[in-house]
């Protein structure tokens, strides 16, 4: 006799069937997995006969045969073993065998019986909604799962015995509610940053409109804190990209306690971070930094100091919004849509700028020079707003803290992204900012007055921009218009944003 219980395989965020075929039949007693499993499914067997000894029930002595099909597919991570196990008890008639037809079934066991968390809750629920299945899962991931949908059935038991008893009748599990982590109210406030007004506005219209923001400044002028209260002004996530975020945040186990959260990603990595940990990969093809800020912030901090392969692998995901990771047996595209906000020094010593100093490695100018050529121009062309971040003098710390904080600000922003989500909803588009939206929109919804177009034009023949640097010194001034609430683009919003493509100090 075969019994069958359905699982999945995670293909980026995609979940895969995968059928789990059990069949009990005289010859050499012991459990055979076949499929193409790794090392974790592979150690499942010796989980999974601890935990049916634990819950009271015998492994037959008979050979095992446990098939993975597709077979072609390869099966990795530990949320097989509730399957394999439903399955041979299935095949025992300990459960009844067509009460787990209905279903789709993850979980890790552990040697005492009991369920524990695995990853890919909620994209396991989200395909087994659309079969029509319900879902088996650990109880720390009903939360999560019950996202997927009100009608879906869902049984998160904490043990193997529990969800024996519980098809058998004499135990009844309750579905479990959806949960969300509460907003974080003790972010880094705008208020605790005095002077700099020039950079706060920089990071508002960034904020507004989604662009990507390069400050350039000596050390300690606040270039970090800057940065670190972004995510105070930021809209919290609409519906549909908090189910993108929590998917693949779900996929790589970073969800706590089943809780989603609407507040925006914020992902600031090492400057030694590599290639693989930027946009993904490793042994299974695993998410990358600009995957986990999706819908978010990617902050580099110290910009030069990453490898320039690794910056460079940037510059595609920037553009497209996704990633594709190939592996030699695998090959997932994750979503990448994803605001980058960079800090940088000047020079390595950082004092370039500083009026009077000369630097001992060489000229001022030459050092710069050096410094930034770690950085590719292509790179540099993605960056919306370019800005100078002065050192902060004893006068501006002296002063009171400022009358306006991220409260007032994040009103602003959350008004423009509104006016934003409308604007290009109303032309049936996804893109819910401007910087997102494709070029040749953003030529009808961002058209300038004459004088505005007049102003854009010198300035791209004095600056030589390219045709990407065009049209996001429009992106930017749209986002402008929309701080201001104005209709049409205007001259004044032009040049504000043409302001914040300066040169870089070389």
């Amino acid at each position: 006799m075969v019994s069958r219980v359905r699982t999945v395989a995670f293909q980026g965020i995609e979940a895969v069937p995968v059928d789990v075929q059990v069949m009990v039949a005289p010859g050499k007693v012991g459990i055979q997995i076949v499929g193409l499993p790794d090392k974790a499914v592979a150690e499942s067997r010796e989980r999974v006969q601890a935990a049916l000894h634990a819950s009271g029930l015998s492994m037959p002595a008979k050979k095992v045969t446990i098939n993975l099909a597709p077979a072609d597919l390869p099966k990795e991570g530990s949320h097989y073993d509730l399957p394999i196990a439903l399955g041979l008890m299935a095949a025992l008639g300990a459960v009844p065998g067509d009460a787990l037809n209905d279903y789709v079934v993850l979980g890790e066991l552990s040697l005492d019986g009991t369920i524990a968390p695995v990853a890919g809750a909620l994209p396991a629920a989200i395909g087994a909604n659309a079969d029509g299945k319900g879902l088996i899962c650990p109880a720390a991931c009903g939360p999560e799962a019950a996202w997927a949908g009100s009608d879906i059935d869902i049984v998160a038991p904490r043990s193997l015995i529990a969800v024996a008893n519980h098809f058998r009748g004499t135990q009844v599990l309750a579905r479990p509610q959806a949960a969300i982590h509460q907003a974080a109210r003790d972010l880094p406030d705008l208020a605790d940053i005095k002077g700099q007004e020039s950079a706060k506005r920089a990071l508002e219209v960034s904020a507004a409109g989604g662009h990507n923001l390069l400050m350039v400044g000596p050390p300690g002028a606040g270039k970090s804190m800057l940065a670190q209260r972004l995510p105070s002004i930021l809209p919290p996530l609409s519906p549909r990209e908090l189910l993108d975020v929590s998917m693949v945040q779900s996929v790589a186990g970073l969800l706590t306690d089943g809780a989603l959260t609407n507040r925006r990603p914020f992902r600031s990595p090492h400057h030694s971070a590599s290639i693989a940990a930027l946009t993904g990969g490793g042994l299974h093809a695993r998410p990358g930094e600009v995957s986990l800020s999706h819908n978010g912030v990617l902050f580099l901090d110290e910009l030069p100091e990453f490898q320039p392969q690794a910056l460079d692998s940037l510059r595609q995901p920037l553009e497209t919004g996704d990633v594709s990771v190939s592996r030699a047996n695998n090959r997932v595209t994750y979503p990448a849509r994803f605001q980058l906000v960079a800090a940088m020094n000047p020079c390595r010593c950082g004092r370039a700028t500083e009026p009077g100093f000369s630097c001992r490695r060489a000229p001022n100018e030459k050092c710069m020079a050096q410094y930034l050529a770690r950085l590719s121009g292509p790179l540099l062309d993605r960056f919306d707003l370019v800005i100078e971040v002065a050192a902060v003098t004893a006068a501006d710390l002296v002063l009171p803290p400022p009358a306006e904080g991220s409260r007032e600000v994040a009103t602003r922003v959350a008004a423009a992204r509104i006016l934003q989500a409308q604007r290009y909803q109303a032309l049936g588009l996804a893109s819910l900012t401007n910087a997102a939206a494709p070029s040749s929109v953003i030529e009808t919804v961002a058209r300038p007055d004459e004088a505005g177009m007049k102003l854009l034009r010198d300035a791209s023949e004095k600056f030589r921009l390219t045709a990407r640097g065009f049209h996001r010194v429009m992106k930017v001034a749209r986002t402008i218009a929309d701080l201001d609430g104005a209709a049409s683009v205007s001259r004044q919003h032009l040049a504000e944003a043409l302001s914040y493509r300066m040169q870089l100090p070389v």
